[in-house]
């Protein structure tokens, strides 16, 4: 699977880290499919609420779903859009889209109308795969006709449930199923499952575009990042060969982070193929659907955010789930705290280790080992492939030497091909052949990243560079604190100034004064924030991510009132 590859000269890249330059050889992403199904037919490849399918079963409606597709008419190159929580049915349309030669378009169920229909029209999506869910189908159906969409692909739930929770919802749930108002645009997934499974084939290349992962990237409007059959199957057998010697015979994998991200696309889906993982799938994150789901089917692999983490370290003593069966648990999309991975591993026993990516590398190019050689508030030296660099913001030509604080650069196979007819913007952030990252660190002696913050979210403080990370790490060292999100607010001495945000394990737990106080032994003077809000909750993102977008807006329209 592996070849060698031939490192750059260290001498000319002294805050350059490679990491293992063995790389995998190009390859489609349904080869992940073929070779599981070919060597493990009868092994389960998903369980949804406790109702299975094989890895056979899984390859069969693959092929007669890519049937149905091609008899509908979707070619080589077109959009096919999943808006879809995990279930079977987006792993099915995912590969069968695939094996048609299509491009999969990943779109967020909770969005609103007019991000659908941006997301629509500027990634040129003509079938959209969606549930029979109102909240899901009804939005859009609504943006269809007026954004391109011709083919509606409805995946009726009850399908896909176990029988008695199938009549369930068809009983009992009736204000949540979708109300169809133009039949003639819609195609039911199970008259895609009744074609033969034989699709007519294709001509493809591993180089060919298999996703696009839209994204905010590092700069302005979310645009889609081109993402090739190679860039996906690389960061897959990357992730094969950092986990390796810690797989069982039989892995499980819980699929709770939602697949329409690229953390989970990587990690619960093509990983867990290429692997013959079972998935073991949620639509979404519930603590009480997934403490059950644990129990019956005890993860050899848990992929989570930080949120998840600080969830699960909430629970009382007799909640705390039996995680001793999980060989690999890695953390990912923001960073992870270490008061949070600290107080995690000691009330579960179980070891997480903290990871990096963006969308635009498919998404790992970092992540810490598992075999105990783990460093403070570190994401870990590169991944297996990958070359790590840090230069200069200011003058991106200049290579900064080791310990001095720069703009990330990563190089490797799982760099994306580009940004979807955004050509000013691909030029922006892929330079000199690896991406720019937009994100601020260093790298130590041995070659691990330390992430210090993102270039667009430094406050400038009368001349000075203030990281909310900073700020952020030193509030997680107090006890009562929950959660915690630092930005730069207008000022009229220092230009800006930081504020902070804080949630508390219990209410009333710590007072201003008091965190003021404590923040004081461990910030600068300039970096002491300005102001400290508690509030019940701070705003995430769709998967959980901490989310810095809405209070900065809150700020901003408190500053034009």
């Amino acid at each position: 699977m592996f070849e060698q590859a031939a490192a750059p000269d260290p001498a000319s890249r002294p805050a350059s880290w490679p990491v293992s330059w063995e790389v995998a050889r190009p390859r489609l992403i349904t080869e992940l499919l073929d070779g599981a199904a070919r060597a493990h037919p009868g092994r389960l490849a998903i369980d949804f609420y406790g109702r299975t399918w094989t890895y056979g079963d899984l390859a069969d409606m693959v092929q007669r779903a890519a049937r149905g597709l091609q008899d509908r008419g979707l070619r080589p190159g077109d959009r096919f859009g999943l808006c879809l929580p995990n279930c079977p049915a987006f792993v099915v349309l995912y590969f069968a889209a695939l094996r048609v030669g299509a491009i999969v378009v990943n779109f967020n169920p909770l969005y609103t109308e007019r991000e659908l229909e941006h997301q629509i029209r500027d990634s040129g999506t003509r079938m959209i795969a969606v549930p029979d869910v109102a909240m899901i189908h009804d939005k859009v159906e609504a943006v269809a006709a007026r954004s391109g969409i011709d083919t509606i692909v409805l995946c009726e739930m009850r399908g896909m449930l176990p029988r008695l929770m199938g009549l369930g919802f068809a009983l009992f749930k009736r204000a949540e199923h979708a109300t169809i108002t133009d039949p003639a645009l819609h195609l039911r997934l199970r008259d895609l499952l009744a074609a033969p499974p034989s699709p007519h084939p294709v001509d493809q290349s591993p180089d060919d575009v298999a996703v696009l992962q839209y994204t905010g990237g590092t700069t302005g409007v979310p645009k889609g990042a081109m993402l090739t059959h190679a860039n996906l199957t690389a960061n897959s057998a990357q992730m094969v060969r950092h986990v390796e010697g810690l797989l069982p015979d039989r892995c499980r994998v819980l699929g709770v982070l939602p697949m329409f991200h690229v953390f989970a696309l990587t990690t619960v889906l093509n990983f867990s193929v290429e692997t013959a993982t079972e998935m073991v799938l949620l639509p979404r994150f519930e603590m009480a659907q997934v403490l059950k789901t644990m129990k019956r089917k005890p993860p050899t692999q848990f992929f989570g955010v930080p949120t998840i983490y600080v969830a699960i370290n909430e629970l009382p003593d007799d909640r705390v789930p039996d995680l001793s069966t999980v060989r690999s648990c890695i953390s990912g999309g923001a960073p992870l705290p270490l008061e949070v991975r600290e107080r995690f591993e000691a009330r579960t026993g179980c070891q997480v280790v903290e990871g990096y990516g963006l969308s635009e590398s498919s998404p790992i190019i970092a992540c810490n080992p598992f075999d105990g050689r783990l460093k403070a508030n570190s994401c870990g030296p590169a991944f297996p492939g990958t070359v790590l660099e840090i230069r200069d913001p200011a003058d991106p030509t200049r290579l900064l030497p080791q310990g001095e604080r720069g703009e990330v650069w990563a190089r490797g196979p799982q760099v994306m091909k580009g940004y979807w007819q955004r050509e000013d913007d691909t030029r922006a952030v892929l330079m000199d052949g690896a991406l720019r990252t937009g994100d601020i660190g260093y790298l130590d002696e041995d070659g691990y990243l330390f992430l210090v913050d993102r270039i667009k979210d430094v406050i400038l403080c009368g001349g000075y560079n203030v990281y909310p990370r900073v700020i952020e790490e030193a509030t997680y060292q107090h006890p009562a604190i929950k959660e915690a999100v630092a930005i730069g607010v207008t000022d009229k001495y220092r230009g800006q100034a930081p504020k902070l945000f804080v949630a508390l394990h219990e209410p009333g737990a710590v007072s201003v004064e008091d965190l003021r106080a404590f923040l004081a032994e461990r910030l600068s003077k300039i970096e002491l924030p300005k102001d400290i809000e508690v509030r019940d909750s701070l705003p995430k993102t769709m998967i959980g991510k901490l989310s810095k977008k809405e209070l900065v807006e809150e700020e901003a329209r408190k500053n034009t009132a």
